[in-house]
């Protein structure tokens, strides 16, 4: 079982990782910087606009979807264990162009709507309730999961993804569990270096005692800035314009959350208004306007994906070998 040592930390280590890294400028390892990989000048504003949880909902499926086609999210990362998993493998599968990543996911959150994990129960019973479901809460996870458990649910997502024939583009950790504990970040970087995908990495927020630098593979690029868009806010554009304002010179992410306030969102995300349908449908409406478009352009920010950056990373990789 996972050390407990960490859940007694303060609002426990998660919570402190989670609000550290949406505003922290974060560890860059690289001695080649990833913007002249691609193609940039050293000193370019690179910006990964980011859709998370796809596969948890048709609408999510959907807004996602239409984020990607208009030019509003240059990345995205699907849940496999969800509901709506299959729906956006087909369309992946067919769209090898935009980037899909993989949304590893151990808990699930929402009051009535429920998920297990990819691989057979009995052999991730750590990881699920006494309903046979996977803890809402990532402290639950910590205090409950072997780890073997949890590498045997990550690879059955990722090897689950792979076969339906997602062109994986690098991994990262819904609720950010796999950054909970130095065990599960250890676990998560090292699958992404056997699975040769690039996983997302908030650095600075790490303690230096994890020794991240000799985790590290040579398709890991730890992200400059990473930011969470959306929050509870009277004005949302101003909020939202705050955020690209803080994008910096190097890689940065922001997440979004893109959904339909319709009525599946509302029934899924009922009694949550975090992450819920109305901030689902603000973050998906600010990605999509020419205010948005036109405010890249004039901070000089350039879109770019994960995708990219795996393939310029894996490029280096062959030369260096």
């Amino acid at each position: 079982m996972l050390s407990l040592r960490y859940i007694n930390m303060k609002k426990y280590l998660v919570f402190a990782l989670l609000a550290g890294f949406i505003y922290g400028d974060l560890l860059s390892q690289s001695n080649q910087p990833i913007a002249q990989l691609l193609g940039y000048p050293e000193d370019a504003k690179l910006l990964i606009m980011h859709a998370d949880d796809l596969g948890v909902a048709h609408s999510v499926n959907a807004a996602s979807i239409q984020a990607f086609d208009e030019g509003g999210i240059s990345s995205s990362s699907i849940m496999v264990p969800c509901p709506w998993f299959s729906e956006i493998a087909a369309y992946a599968r067919d769209h090898p162009q935009y980037c899909w990543g993989l949304h590893l996911t151990l808990t699930s959150e929402w009051k009535y709507y429920k998920w297990d994990g990819v691989a057979s129960s009995d052999k991730i019973s750590s990881l699920l309730n006494e309903e046979g479901v996977m803890y809402d809460k990532v402290i639950d996870v910590v205090t409950n999961a072997e780890l073997a458990e949890v590498e045997i649910e990550i690879r059955a997502q990722i090897d689950k993804a792979i076969k339906s024939g997602i062109p994986v583009s690098h991994l990262d950790s819904h609720m950010g569990t796999l950054f909970a504990t130095p065990d599960l970040f250890r676990l998560y970087v090292r699958l992404g270096n056997e699975y040769k995908l690039p996983v997302m990495i908030p650095g600075a927020r790490i303690p230096p005692s994890w020794n991240i630098d000799s985790l590290l593979g040579p398709i890991n690029y730890p992200l400059d800035k990473l930011i969470m868009m959306g929050q509870k806010a009277d004005d949302w554009q101003t909020m939202y314009d705050s955020m690209i304002d803080q994008v910096i010179p190097g890689l940065n992410e922001i997440i979004i959350h893109a959904g339909y306030d319709d009525a599946e969102m509302q029934a899924v995300m009922v009694d949550h208004p975090d992450f819920g349908a109305t901030w689902r449908q603000n973050d998906l409406n600010y990605v999509l306007s020419d205010h948005y478009k036109e405010k890249l352009e004039k901070s000089n920010i350039k879109l770019v994906s994960w995708r990219q950056v795996r393939e310029a990373l894996l490029k280096v990789k062959q030369t260096d070998n």
